[in-house]
């Protein structure tokens, strides 16, 4: 064991000997200093105090290192199974790149889904299947009663990613091929950037908790600085975000040496300062104050469509905003849930894996309580959440939407080969990262093309699944039509798996022990608080 352990600095130590002993042959000068550097390494191994490993195992202890560096690429090429979901699998990272890049996404022999392992799923086909429709039909309108500039949307968009934390290279293609697409580009927080306005694609300006880009120097809402920037005519809908599924409920920072002048002049921030996202807003403190915030950016932005993006968490908190509504008579035009299974970036991990509700509760509890509310038909519902395919349209439509954004999709269309790394601006596609030669690597005219690939074959495919499911348009898809496998011997409708309630429900006289009713009765208009 004792010559396993030191063998490799015992054979560094001898060659650096015997090789100074031929010095100054030829060949003797590169194998001295090889052998001399590796005999420094070792000694200073067997005597620094930080590393166990090292100081046991001199020299070949930093192979570990170097394998725990690589891990990530040798499990993605060489042992994860194309099902392996870390967090997308290979088959779903597949099919967007066939997509993308417009080849055949079809696939022979059967599928390699387990189709009786429990949580299966299956769209239920009718024996009289429908014509497809056009895809480019796959639109609706977006703004209610008091919207006097509506949008209309495709039901697949681009969620929201700032720029800063994607180059500027995938910001212009993302936005490229959202114009030649004809669907909307999210700014994400961080605000619009000059490369979110060179090719004019729809834009849809999320408002954080940061006010980037309508902020006063002490980092509150700026009314004039908002008014400017949401009446450009390439801005569609303004969308206030309350949290994120990456990280609900908390803050972030852009440390000072990421501020650069670009990003400084994009947030409107200081160069050279930390950016600080605050965890909550400073323009409001109530769900009444909120849903005059919301009338105050629709009157600032001219009628346009006003909404705003949430993952949803404590249950009484979105119903008092739903009582705010009521009360004040002031409605969204929009909603927009997030699952927690969401994000682009970087999070702590517990706020990863522990924080937050995942789309389908956040889109069936938001969806049935805007029904038990009576207010469903007058706000549109916009869901986010690992949207790949045509069939995660398609669940995620039955489930409550009206339409559907994607983020991490977009990113495999502009190249994203899942490294992991997107917080370490170390990118290697040049897509998560702002260093100018890395993100050289991303080409935007192609990224761009690639784009809207993905977009209009996806809506192709959803088209083709409709049609077997015998409907003409997906406002038309319910929760009698997805299907899931529950045991080894049944499966069941996601009409019969889950509550869904009736209109007006929720003003109605129900049981106390009933979910709905009892946060229900604990919310409150005039306060984010438990009411008593």
């Amino acid at each position: 064991m004792l010559l396993t352990r030191f063998s490799a600095l015992a054979v560094a130590i001898i060659t650096m000997i015997v090789s100074g002993y031929y010095l100054p042959h030829v060949w003797a000068i590169p194998m001295f200093i090889v052998a001399a550097a590796l005999t420094f390494v070792g000694l200073y191994d067997l005597t620094q105090p930080v590393h166990s490993v090292r100081r046991n195992y001199p020299i070949i202890g930093h192979l570990r290192w170097f394998f725990e560096e690589i891990r990530p690429e040798i499990r993605q090429y060489m042992i994860e199974g194309d099902q392996d979901k870390t967090p997308f699998s290979r088959s779903q990272r597949s099919l967007v790149y066939a997509r993308a890049k417009d080849e055949v996404s079809d696939r022979a022999f059967g599928t390699l889904l387990d189709v009786y392992e429990n949580g299966y799923e299956f769209i239920a086909h009718s024996v009289r299947s429908a014509p497809p429709t056009d895809p480019a039909k796959f639109r609706l309108r977006i703004g209610g009663e008091s919207c006097t500039q509506p949008y209309s949307s495709s039901i697949l968009n681009i969620s929201a990613i700032s720029f800063g934390s994607l180059s500027a290279n995938a910001i212009r293609a993302l936005n490229k091929g959202a114009a030649l697409g004809g669907f909307a580009h999210d700014t994400g927080e961080g605000s619009i950037s000059p490369y979110h306005r060179e090719a004019g694609g729809d834009l849809i300006w999320e408002i954080g908790s940061g006010y980037f880009g309508c902020r006063t120097a002490d980092g509150n809402f700026d009314p004039i600085q908002f008014e400017k920037q949401a009446r450009n005519a390439q801005v569609k809908m303004i969308e206030v975000k309350l949290s994120q599924g990456a990280k609900p409920g908390h803050g972030g920072i852009l440390p000072a040496e990421k501020v650069t002048p670009e990003i400084s002049q994009t947030r409107g921030v200081p160069t050279g300062e930390d950016c600080i996202s605050p965890a909550r807003h400073r323009a409001f403190s109530t769900p009444l104050e909120f849903t005059h915030f919301l009338s105050e950016l629709r009157r600032l932005s001219g009628g346009k469509p006003v909404g705003f993006k949430l993952c949803v968490g404590q249950p009484w908190e979105f119903m008092g905003i739903v009582k705010a509504m009521r009360e004040s008579g002031v409605l969204p035009d929009f909603i927009v849930v997030d699952g927690a299974e969401g994000g682009t970036g970087a999070s702590p991990a517990e706020f990863i894996d522990h924080l937050g509700m995942p789309l389908r509760e956040g889109l069936l509890f938001v969806h049935n309580t805007l029904v038990g509310a009576g207010l469903r038909n007058r706000i549109r519902v916009g869901a986010a959440g690992k949207i790949v395919s045509a069939f995660d349209i398609a669940a995620t439509l039955a489930l409550g939407a009206d339409w559907t954004n994607a983020g991490r999709g977009f990113m495999f269309a502009l190249g994203c080969i899942q490294s992991l790394t997107c917080h370490t601006n170390r990118c290697p596609v040049g897509v998560a990262t702002q260093d100018p030669l890395r993100q050289r690597a991303l080409v935007v005219p192609d990224k761009a093309e690639r784009v809207a690939n993905f977009h209009r074959n996806t809506l192709l495919a959803l088209s083709d699944m409709l049609a077997a499911a015998g409907l003409a348009q997906p406002s038309m898809i319910g929760p009698h039509h997805l299907v899931r496998r529950v045991s080894p011997t049944e499966v069941r409708m996601f009409s019969q798996l889950h509550t869904f309630l009736e209109d007006g429900d929720l003003l109605r006289k129900r049981p106390e022990q009933d979910f709905y009713s009892a946060a229900w009765s604990l919310a409150r208009a005039d306060s984010f608080s438990i009411g008593q």
